[in-house]
């Protein structure tokens, strides 16, 4: 079965992230190319729909299960490609980088990441499918790594405007 899990989530001035949307993308019982055109497509229109500032994927690792790692592998590369079509950049997480950003332990299981997502962004239940809610601790990543990033630019000291 082809699923593919999205995510969109902010960080608001003052308050804690929230989540715009979330779910997944069923391409199921359709040929290969098939697919990944339905998963691009609705790519495209989340990112056109919510134009967020950056697209956050997990880094792949591999799997010994051959088969998955080339599907996931094949969604990732439609995700990457709708996200240089809207022009917008990329962010890679390790699933280590994931777990250790939302859950504070890198070897988090499932059913703590759930329970961390859905008390980090305030949800009324954990999101389901486990595609959704990887999806979405995979945006609290990438919301703290802009929060850092914004932070280290705004404490770097200001060029130099020629010399003394």
């Amino acid at each position: 079965m082809a699923i593919c899990g999205y995510g969109v989530a902010v960080q608001e001035p003052g308050r804690g992230p929230s989540a715009l949307a979330f779910g997944v993308v069923r391409a199921d019982r359709l040929p290969a190319e098939q697919q990944l055109l339905r998963i691009h497509g609705a790519l495209a229109r989340l990112m056109a729909e919510h134009r967020p500032d950056a697209v956050a994927v997990e880094r792949l690792y591999f799997s010994r299960n051959v088969q998955t790692a080339i599907g996931v592998g094949q969604a990732r590369g439609v995700a990457l490609l709708a996200a240089a079509e809207a022009g917008l950049p990329l962010r890679e997480f390790t699933p280590t980088e994931v777990k250790m950003a939302t859950a504070g332990y890198g070897r988090a299981d499932k059913r703590q990441m759930q329970a961390m997502v859905t008390a980090l962004l305030g949800l009324p239940a954990p999101p389901e499918p486990d595609d959704a809610a990887d999806a979405l601790a995979v945006a609290l990543c990438c919301l703290q790594g802009e929060a850092l990033r914004g932070r280290l630019a705004a404490a770097a000291p200001a060029p130099a405007r020629g010399r003394p």
